[in-house]
């Protein structure tokens, strides 16, 4: 799992820091996101859970399958014939 640490600055208060860091880490890569207002600590009442996980990879990923395996081999055939030829340019 990946696991994101936003740093909390006392100067600033946590909805300031959650929005900052929203819109400069997640936006960019997760256009449709957006943070849930419901969700509000209980020590001081702002919006994010202060100690709180997010999964990113259970709510962000999304499956690429690999390239076809007879592609794969014909990539590892031309690289294994071209690291051939340097060996043997170097060996001879």
């Amino acid at each position: 799992m990946i696991f994101e640490n936003v740093a909390l600055d006392p100067s600033k208060t946590v909805n300031e820091i959650n929005e900052v860091y929203f819109k400069k880490e997640v936006q960019p890569h997760v256009p449709d996101a957006w943070i849930d207002a419901s969700k509000k600590d209980d020590k001081d009442q702002q919006i994010g859970i202060v100690g709180y996980e997010i999964p990113f990879n259970r709510h962000f990923y999304q499956y690429q399958p690999p390239r076809d395996l007879a592609e794969i081999d014909a990539d590892l055939d031309a690289v294994s014939a071209e690291i051939m030829k340097l060996l043997q340019e170097v060996h001879s």
